[in-house]
């Protein structure tokens, strides 16, 4: 089991709720950072909110979705210490973990179907970071 921060705008509502079950589903913790209706709000509070939570609990994992899923991961990375991974396949999410040891997923439903979704997350969730000559890069991104 792992603990999930989740967080959404009014853009990625539906598809965060549906991801959560997911996630309760699969057996994690999760905690729904917001947002908590579809009225109109701003993709960079649920992301920092996520990334602080992730950023302080080591180990845990952020499910970050607005109507692309660019503003969320952008706003996401400016945070040190977070990997998010806008991803549009199941293949990327299992390499952005594999690789990059990426700690939040970003996904955007205007632009991912929902069976999508839900595959990406599994391969995200499933995969490991496989260190070794991943970690050197993956410390090389961090030390800017």
């Amino acid at each position: 089991m792992m603990k999930v921060y989740a967080g959404s705008d009014h853009g990625g509502f539906n598809l965060k709720n549906t991801l959560i079950r997911k996630l309760q589903q699969m057996g994690h913790e999760v905690e729904d950072l917001g947002t908590h209706s579809k009225d109109s709000c701003d993709y960079p509070d649920y992301a920092h909110a996520v990334a602080r939570k992730v950023v302080a609990d080591k180990g845990s994992f952020g499910l970050l979705i607005c109507g692309s899923g660019i503003g969320v991961s952008i706003a996401a990375n400016r945070h040190p210490g977070i990997r998010a991974a806008l991803c549009r396949s199941g293949l990327e999410a299992k390499l952005s973990r594999q690789h990059n040891d990426a700690n939040v997923l970003a996904l955007g439903e205007r632009i991912t179907g929902e069976a999508l979704a839900i595959d990406i997350l599994e391969k995200f969730m499933a995969a490991g970071f496989e260190g070794s000559r991943h970690e050197i890069r993956v410390r090389k991104i961090e030390e800017i």
